[in-house]
């Protein structure tokens, strides 16, 4: 089947014949060249071709990409006459170094050339004179169309006569490229304009929050539109889990035989309601009770359930999934999606393996749908439906772009997993799974239920199994609970069964979870707050400023984060409120559908916070060096005492002495083991990754990837970790492999752990 669709694909990489519409005009005199030159005799015939029918041969096409691996996997389904090159993104746009909004005039944004980016755009610029057409190919949504309009100015300032035209597409195979370069369009203004209002909004809010933030609490911070109310968002939820007040509850299970068979059912009623059992005492009573009495099965029940399959994804459903599944980060979900959208290498072909991963919506193209019904049709016939299955888009979705799908339903993860990375196979696994499933036929589960009667007390069991699997025939990865199932013992009304033993279990009640990438996700999205391409960014961001930290995969907001939150709840509530938040993403979806003028969205928010932010800086006192500590450390270099201060990375010290003394160095978190140095944080150079090594690095190569606590081991004197497993939770346990001591069961080889951070390290 591989070799069949690669076969496919490579007939379909020949070049591309389609004429943009102002080219195709060169096609008429080199027709008719070609006519005058069959009516003419044979010793009249030219030695040369026409110059028109030349020019028709070397006309030359550019067209432009926003990547270099999307460029080079478009280039290999283009002919001759095409050469493709990347932009890398934006090229030009606001200057970092001062506002460059005219506030004055209708918030006229002061475009440059990115610092940097001259010498490519020059290049492109150079190109395009070359060129007879130039094909704008950026991704189709605000922030491409933003990049195709800078491009078309730059290049129409040097080269007023080249024909430039827009082409778009939700796939990078070679029908999608080739549908997209016979219908050339043009740039689309009014969602220019959505994302020129986007960036005036965002500058506007950051450059007059973040220098009030420098001058209030310290230098370096940062302030976001959207990014601020995602922080808030963290920190209320850190306070309802710092103000849950646990509560102790009990359950009791017992085990029961029938027979040689046995099983284990739980209390779920007791003197004819629910058991609420506070206290051992009181499930020791229930047990005294129950323990002499008869037992018996009093009833039993089967329900039958009907499982619909799942719409494919969204770009906030797969980051979702991923991160509950996969336990990738939104990030990397994202930079792993790139990759299969701009192609990967399978056998001697180059194809994007799925579709645009920035969406909203699960329409399907009917293209699609036809395909993936015939190949259904093919390997699970009595999974078919009748019908194509439809999906409701969302009440809220822009609609841009269909659902995130695979590009060739032929290429099964089965299939081409020799071709892909790890991730790229897991992640193309579940988008492949999502989207086929999606048109197979219902599964139908049944589960049965028997309440065993002892007393007064009724113990029940249930066990569910899936009579019908359906769509559940291509779910491997997706696998649910419904599809695994439990067993269930064999019993029938009346049978007599015995009590063997009591479970009793001491509980708390759990308060809110913290915010994971999947849960907060899912929560913006529900509120209306960022878009698809925003929810990754978002994330970073807070993580990359120090606002946000993870542990064990939550969100937990730091010291300084809840200081910038608390202060811009206070003095500017509407700026992190989730629903005014949500309102100007509206006005943005307004401004790219024409139905208002960004500017006039921009003057309605702009005066009233301006008048804010000036009336603040003027009455709010300086929280600077609030969070300085002093510490027993002593500089080395000038012998005054140390200053534990807060970066943009966290906690470090500082010399007092500043600025005369620019000492600084990582706080120690324990005395190596091995050479009696201090083990300090550290990051690898490539991932960023977080590990803990000795000062004393290249001649002392201890290292760990457990986080030291001030704590020494009881039984070796070695310093304590934090570790996370499973089955234990957060716990601690020594760094000595020999000692036993809080050591988990699920141990991880410190050994090998610590040379794989040596390797990053280097």
């Amino acid at each position: 089947m591989a070799v069949k669709a690669e076969k496919k694909t490579a007939a379909e990489t020949g070049a591309v014949k389609a004429v943009p519409r102002k080219a195709a005009a060169q096609k008429t005199p080199a027709a008719k060249s070609s006519t005058a030159k069959k009516a003419a005799p044979k010793k009249a015939a030219p030695k040369k071709p026409p110059a028109a029918k030349k020019a028709a041969k070397d006309r030359k096409i550019l067209v432009i990409v926003e990547s270099p691996a999307k460029a080079k996997t478009i280039e290999k389904y283009l002919g001759p006459s095409y050469t493709v090159k990347a932009s890398m993104g934006h090229l030009i746009d606001l200057p970092k170094s001062r506002l460059a909004i005219d506030v004055d005039h209708d918030f006229t944004p002061e475009y440059i050339t990115v610092r940097g980016r001259a010498k490519l755009l020059k290049e492109l610029q150079g190109d395009a004179k070359k060129a007879d057409t130039v094909l704008l190919a950026s991704d189709n949504d605000r922030e491409g169309e933003a990049i195709a309009w800078h491009l078309r100015n730059a290049i129409t300032a040097k080269n007023e006569t080249v024909s430039i035209q827009r082409i778009s597409f939700n796939e990078i195979t070679p029908t999608a490229i080739r549908a997209a370069v016979a219908n050339p369009g043009i740039i689309d203004e009014s969602k220019v304009n959505a994302q020129k209002a986007r960036r005036v909004l965002d500058r506007l809010v950051g450059y007059n929050l973040s220098p009030l933030l420098w001058k209030k609490v310290k230098n370096g911070l940062s302030a976001g539109r959207v990014q601020s109310v995602a922080l808030r968002l963290i920190c209320e939820r850190e306070k309802e889990v710092e103000s849950f007040i646990p509560e102790e509850y009990w359950t009791l299970e017992a085990d029961f035989k029938v027979g040689k068979s046995s099983f284990t059912a739980q209390l779920v009623s007791w003197k004819g309601s629910k058991p609420d059992l506070k206290s051992e005492e009181e499930v020791k009573s229930i047990i005294d009770r129950i323990s002499t009495a008869d037992c018996f099965v009093s009833d039993i029940r089967e329900t039958d359930k009907t499982v619909r399959p799942r719409p494919p994804f969204t770009t906030s459903q797969m980051q979702q999934t991923a991160a509950n599944r996969l336990g990738f980060t939104s990030r990397k979900t994202m930079q792993v999606a790139q990759q299969l959208y701009e192609g990967v290498n399978i056998g001697s072909s180059r194809i994007g393996l799925i579709t645009y991963m920035r969406t909203d919506s699960v329409r399907i193209s009917q293209t699609a749908l036809d395909e993936v019904r015939e190949w259904l049709g093919k390997n699970f016939p009595a999974e078919l439906p009748e019908k194509a299955v439809e999906y409701a888009v969302g009440k809220k979705a822009q609609d841009a772009h269909e659902a995130i799908r695979p590009t060739y339903v032929s290429y099964t993860p089965d299939e081409i997993k020799d071709h892909l990375t790890r991730d790229q196979l897991r992640l193309y696994t579940i988008i492949w799974e999502r989207f086929v499933s999606s048109q197979m036929t219902n599964a139908k589960t049944r589960t049965v239920s028997a309440d065993i009667s002892a007393g007064e007390g009724i113990f029940r069991i249930s066990g569910t199994k899936l009579i019908e699997k359906g769509f559940y025939k291509v779910i491997k990865l997706l696998a649910s609970r419904e599809e695994k199932g439990n067993a269930y013992p064999a019993l029938k009304t009346g049978d007599k069964v015995k009590v063997d033993k009591f479970y009793p279990e001491q509980h708390f009640t759990q308060g809110p979870p913290r915010y994971t990438d999947a849960s907060i996700v899912k929560t913006l999205e529900e509120k209306g707050i960022g878009r698809p391409s925003t929810y990754a960014p978002i994330i970073s961001t807070l993580l990359d400023r120090y606002y946000v930290t993870r542990s064990n995969k939550q969100l937990v907001p730091t010291i300084l984060g809840r200081m910038i939150c608390d202060m811009l709840v206070e003095y500017f509530p509407h700026v992190v409120d989730a629903a005014f938040t949500a309102s100007m993403e509206n006005q943005l979806d307004e401004v790219e559908e024409s139905a208002i003028k960004w500017p006039d969205m921009i003057r309605e928010f702009w005066y009233p916070f301006k008048t804010q932010v000036d009336e603040v800086g003027k009455t709010l006192e300086s929280f600077k060096g609030s969070l300085d500590e002093p510490t027993d450390h002593v500089c080395e270099k000038c012998g005054k005492p140390m200053v534990k201060k807060l970066g943009r990375f966290g906690y470090f010290l500082a010399c007092s002495g500043f600025p005369e003394c620019r000492n600084t160095k990582s706080i120690p978190l324990a005395k190596c083991p091995k050479c009696g140095g201090d083990i300090v944080a550290r990051k690898t150079r490539g991932r960023g990754k977080e590990f803990y090594g000795c000062t004393n690095y290249p001649d002392c190569d201890f290292i760990s990837h457990f986080k030291p606590i001030n704590q020494s081991c009881p039984k070796c004197g070695q310093f304590m970790v934090e570790k996370y497993d499973k089955k234990n939770g957060a716990h601690k346990a020594c760094i000595n492999p020999e000692c036993d001591y809080l050591h988990s069961d699920d141990e991880v080889d410190l050994a090998a752990v610590a040379a794989e951070e040596k390797d990053d390290a280097e």
